[in-house]
């Protein structure tokens, strides 16, 4: 619109200053001393009447060539302007074509070394950095499984041999064996925790089959708690399996662990539209709406759940999964405590 306005401007003033030479040309007139006489006075009346006649006639032919130029200037400008930004069209739809899952793709604009070529050998320089960047993290994250758990699994190692010894073991022994255990489990579950969350996030979903969503969320529900589930309907979704029964996982189990004594929990899988939803409400303390957005984020924790059981992650690994398969995660503090969790996903 703005290089419609200018072009049109440009078009429009040049047309002005071309009128106004015209139209003063065509109003100029030429006076004569003439001899006095009653015939002399009648032509002069009728030269005059012919001149304000012709005057007359110019002015609306100004008006009218104006309202035409008016018309023609902002048609040859939008033309005008669509001819130049069409070259930047291209560039937009293309480069939104290009995701994490095609960063191989190029632009490749051809043509003359101008402003737009420029600026597409810029962004294919940079689609360039950003495919290195994400195989970078795609092989971290593979190297990572193996070499983060070897330690790990030699400290165990290490710590079940010194327990197993001959002859008595202190008991101060055997309760520092059974601590250095359980930061062990803590550790390896932050470890799996964080390779499922940087796959999610800077991985390609790869292996996407049908899927259940009722019967992934039916093999979640806990016993240890009051449940309300609704999975009458079979709602499947496509995705990979291992990813998506991690979600329903994590919202279940998360729900279960920030729960109060006695409390419960419903589960919902409903099909909406071309979506599939799944709903988890839960009783537990009262949130602070405000907060309640951050749970999502990596290692994200509310109040006393601080010091409580998990790593912080479940939800952000939740978050993660859905953007990867093309959904979204909601939260919502319920009014009486606890917490509602939308997750939906591409039916």
């Amino acid at each position: 619109m703005r290089f419609t306005i200018l072009y049109g401007a440009m078009f429009l003033v040049s047309g002005l200053g071309l009128l106004a030479i015209v139209a003063a040309f065509g109003t100029s007139r030429t006076t004569q001393a003439v001899p006095t006489g009653q015939q002399v006075a009648d032509l002069q009346r009728q030269l005059a009447d012919a001149d304000s006649a012709h005057t007359r006639q110019l002015f609306t032919g100004v008006v009218v060539a104006l309202v035409v130029m008016l018309v023609f200037s902002a048609v040859l400008g939008r033309a005008a302007a669509g001819r130049v930004l069409r070259p930047l069209r291209g560039l937009t739809s293309a480069t939104r074509r290009i995701s994490a899952d095609n960063l191989h793709e190029r632009l490749a604009v051809a043509g003359p070394a101008d402003e737009v070529k420029a600026l597409a050998d810029t962004i294919d320089e940079l689609l360039g950095r950003l495919e290195e960047s994400f195989a970078a993290q795609r092989r971290f994250v593979a190297d990572a499984s193996h070499e983060l758990r070897t330690p790990l699994a030699t400290i165990r190692a290490a710590v079940d041999v010194a327990v197993a010894k001959p002859g008595p073991v202190p008991e101060s022994t055997v309760q520092l064996a059974d601590r250095v255990r359980s930061s062990l489990d803590s550790a390896d579950t932050l470890l799996e925790g964080l390779l499922v969350l940087a796959r999610a996030q800077h991985g390609a979903v790869d292996d996407r089959s049908a899927v259940s969503l009722t019967a992934l969320a039916s093999e979640a529900l806990p016993n240890t708690l009051i449940v309300y589930a609704d999975l009458s309907d079979n709602v499947v979704v496509r995705g990979n399996e291992v990813l998506l029964a991690r979600l329903v996982g994590n919202v279940i189990s998360n729900a279960v662990q920030h729960n109060v004594p006695g409390g419960w929990v419903r589960v919902t899988v409903a099909a909406a539209g071309d979506h599939a939803r799944l709903t988890v409400e839960s009783s537990g303390p009262v949130l602070d709406p405000d907060q309640v957005a951050r749970l999502g984020r990596p290692f994200q924790r509310l109040g006393a759940d601080r010091t409580g059981p998990g790593i912080g992650l479940g939800l952000s690994i939740v978050a993660a999964v859905a953007t990867a398969h093309g959904g979204s995660l909601a939260l919502t503090a319920r009014d009486g405590g606890g917490l509602r969790v939308d997750v939906e996903l591409p039916a």
